[in-house]
């Protein structure tokens, strides 16, 4: 069995004890109910989303592939069989186990920058990481430019483009019936969130996700985040308000010449990391990150 190093699996699963190996043996998938027809479930990678009704299974990530077995038999107590797989966006915590579902007949379907990224070598600048190509099998055989809709279980699911935000392929998925929305990494709720610069993604664009979001929400609307518990729209409002101000902060100070050790050494973060602090990224990473991002597009 494949154990990845802890130190990848904090930053885009935000999971295991420090200096340990992440033992999939011991992953238990939780399920939680958002609305009628429709589930989260939470192991060790992204947030994975469940639609169930008569017509089958559309799944919404899949984790890691060691996880497989474990993410079908969650699913089969909800009900089944998996018809169609959607990735959120191409990191390996969200579509770890593509390949293993593709064998058993499902239908995968994705942003086509997804696949594009998927089908070659990746570099993840972030954690130093490259990501091999994806075999034939895990690839996304659906592909769309900016949105496709899914009339399933009674239910119209748009799936939407976002700008470059977490990467260049984020999907968002509304379930519009059920009034529930699954933003995959557009949204960590409760924690500094990981921005691939790597792969197009952009802090402004991370807040133009949550504001499209936002006019689309309600006050009953349930929101699944990319990694967190589940949200809602003042959850989203106030993960934009700490997003806004960071930035808008960092900004002033790259347009002052500040060097990153200055801005670090201010920590513009600081009224936000008892509660945003305590994920994978540190205050002073996420600074970081943000800092690359504004003087590369200065």
């Amino acid at each position: 069995m494949r154990r990845l190093p802890v130190s990848v699996v904090l930053v885009l699963a935000a999971a295991a004890p420090a200096a340990a190996q992440v033992n999939y043996d011991t992953v238990q998938i939780r399920t939680v109910k958002v609305a009628e027809g429709v589930y989260m479930l939470m192991g060790a990678g992204g947030n994975i989303g469940v639609s169930v009704g008569s017509d089958g299974v559309i799944l919404i990530d899949d984790q890691f592939a060691p996880l497989s077995d474990k993410i079908k038999a969650a699913v089969a107590a909800l009900g089944g069989p998996i018809r169609f797989l959607l990735n959120t966006h191409w990191h390996f915590d969200h579509t770890g186990g593509n390949e293993n579902f593709a064998k058993s007949g499902v239908v995968i379907v994705a942003h086509e920058n997804v696949r594009r990224r998927m089908s070659v070598e990746q570099f993840i600048s972030a954690l130093n990481r490259r990501e091999p190509p994806s075999p034939a099998a895990a690839l996304p055989v659906v592909t769309f430019t900016d949105a496709i809709t899914f009339y399933l279980n009674g239910d119209s699911i748009n799936v939407f483009h976002v700008a470059p935000a977490h990467t260049d392929g984020d999907a968002v998925i509304w379930f519009r019936k059920a009034n529930v929305m699954h933003m995959g990494d557009t949204f960590f709720n409760g924690r500094y969130p990981l921005i691939d610069l790597s792969s197009g993604g952009s802090v402004d664009g991370m807040v133009a996700a949550a504001d499209r979001v936002l006019a689309l929400v309600d006050a009953n609307t349930r929101i699944i985040p990319g990694h967190g518990p589940l949200g809602d729209r003042p959850a989203l409002q106030t993960y934009r308000a700490m997003l806004v101000t960071v930035r808008d902060r960092i900004r002033q100070a790259v347009a002052a010449d500040q060097t990153l050790e200055q801005v670090q050494a201010a920590k513009p973060t600081a009224e936000f990391d008892a509660i945003w602090g305590k994920g994978s990224i540190t205050p002073a990473r996420f600074v970081e990150i943000v800092y690359t991002d504004l003087a590369a597009r200065r």
